[in-house]
């Protein structure tokens, strides 16, 4: 009688997840549905950036390098649930994460904290529940940039539209000395005023908080040079 070979689960790694061909459509079929809408863009853009900055966060935390790369996996795929609907659209997203990523032959104990991440990133309905979730979450909010405006036409624009083209510079620059993670952004107060920006964003910015403060840090917003806590 032969021996039964048993095969363990796979190492998935981010460039697996990032070509993969499912994966990619998912994602730009979720961008389809958020155009839509009116959204900004939620596709390959959004998260290849919040990706980048997930990973610069937890660079700091001197966590293994497996963890930051499950990570960086989480934020990759934390809008394709949109795919289906913006409302519900984290628990949605998770969902498919798991068949996708059980499909690959990820371990069920890489893949938990990933849908933890991704079922928790929106202000609505969840908050950080782990460092790899509070790394998402800043990422994923500091993303306002006028580059993200799918609305062709300026004189329909929304507020949201308006406040993220008035955004001609955003990143997130954490400063261990002074223990905080600030975002930086450099606003056209003739495109849309500092006011309206939080109008829309104060509530993920109380989420940023909350976020920073799980990392060890404080959460500070430089608008135009002028610093906000």
């Amino acid at each position: 009688m032969e021996p039964v070979t048993v095969v363990g689960p796979k190492i998935i790694t981010l460039k697996d997840v990032r070509s993969n061909p499912k994966i990619r459509k998912l994602i730009d079929g979720a961008n389809e549905v958020m155009k839509a809408m009116g959204y900004t863009e939620h596709g390959l853009r959004h998260v290849t950036v919040v990706s980048s900055i997930t990973r610069y966060i937890l660079d700091h935390q001197a966590l293994p390098p497996r963890e930051v790369e499950l990570a960086q996996i989480a934020a990759h795929m934390h809008d394709i649930g949109n795919v289906i609907s913006r409302l519900n659209h984290p628990m949605h997203g998770a969902a498919i994460a798991f068949t996708i990523l059980n499909e690959m032959g990820m371990d069920a104990s890489e893949i938990a904290p990933i849908l933890g991440a991704i079922g928790n990133h929106e202000e609505l309905t969840g908050g950080p529940v782990s460092l790899m979730s509070a790394a998402l979450i800043i990422a994923d909010k500091s993303d306002v940039h006028r580059s993200r405006v799918q609305n062709p036409i300026i004189e329909s624009f929304d507020i949201h539209d308006r406040v993220n083209y008035a955004v001609q510079k955003s990143r997130v620059e954490i400063k261990p000395d002074a223990q905080t993670i600030e975002l930086i952004l450099e606003i056209d107060t003739t495109q849309a005023t500092v006011m309206e920006y939080f109008e829309i964003f104060l509530s993920r910015m109380v989420m940023c908080r909350k976020s920073a403060e799980m990392l060890g840090y404080r959460f500070t917003l430089n608008v135009n040079g002028t610093y906000l806590e």
